[in-house]
C-alpha cells in the first residue's frame, strides 16, 4: 500500500511539474549589444497572453551587490529596456496597466523590493538611465533566497487568485502577485 502510495504521490509530483515546464516559451533572439543573450519568455495564465523580452546576464563571479544595488533603480536585464506586454490588463499591488508594453525595473532593498513599472517610449529603447519621468508606478516585491541562479530568470506562477512575477539571479529570489484583468 505504501509503495503504490508513494508512486501515486511521485506520479503526480511529476506530472505537476511538466505542466509547469510546459507552461513558459523561451524563444532566443541573440546576444544584445553587450554581449548577454536576450530572451522572450512567454505565458497564458487565465486567457491572457504575457511576454517578457529581457537580457539574461550571468554573475560570472560578480557581488550581488555591485550588480544589484540596494536602494537604486536596476534595468533588471542587460542591454535594451527589460519589457512586459500583455494582451489584457495586468494590476501588480496598485498598478493598473492597461493591455500593451511596458518597461520594467527594480530597486533593490536590504528587506523588500520594488517592482517599478513604466511607459516604453520605443522598441529598442535601452536600459540606463534609469527614467524617472516614464515611470507610472511601483508595487512591493518579497524577497527570498534561492540556491544559486548564475544566469537572470523571470517566471510568471499561477497561484489562487492570479499570478506571481518572479525574478532570480545569484541567490536573490524577489516575487510580486498580480491579477489579471479584461
Amino acid at each position: 500500500m505504501r509503495t503504490t502510495t508513494s508512486m501515486l504521490t511521485n506520479g503526480i509530483a511529476i506530472a505537476v511539474l511538466a505542466v509547469s515546464a510546459q507552461a513558459q516559451k523561451m524563444t532566443s533572439l541573440g546576444a544584445g549589444e553587450g554581449g548577454s543573450p536576450h530572451v522572450k519568455a512567454e505565458w497564458t495564465i487565465g486567457g491572457a497572453h504575457i511576454a517578457i523580452t529581457y537580457g539574461r546576464p550571468y554573475l560570472k563571479g560578480r557581488t550581488e551587490s555591485s550588480m544589484m544595488p540596494v536602494g537604486q533603480p536596476w534595468r533588471t536585464g542587460a542591454d535594451e529596456a527589460t519589457v512586459i506586454t500583455s494582451d489584457k490588463s495586468l494590476t501588480f499591488g496598485t498598478v493598473t496597466l492597461p493591455a500593451g508594453s511596458y518597461t520594467i525595473n527594480t530597486q533593490p532593498g536590504d528587506k523588500e523590493w520594488m517592482l517599478l513599472l513604466g511607459t516604453l517610449k520605443s522598441v529598442g529603447q535601452w536600459g540606463v538611465p534609469y527614467v524617472p519621468v516614464l515611470e507610472l508606478g511601483r508595487a512591493p516585491m518579497s524577497l527570498g533566497r534561492s540556491s544559486l541562479v548564475e544566469q537572470l530568470t523571470f517566471s510568471i506562477d499561477t497561484i489562487a487568485g492570479g499570478a506571481s512575477l518572479r525574478i532570480e539571479w545569484g541567490t536573490v529570489s524577489v516575487s510580486t502577485r498580480f491579477t489579471l484583468g479584461s
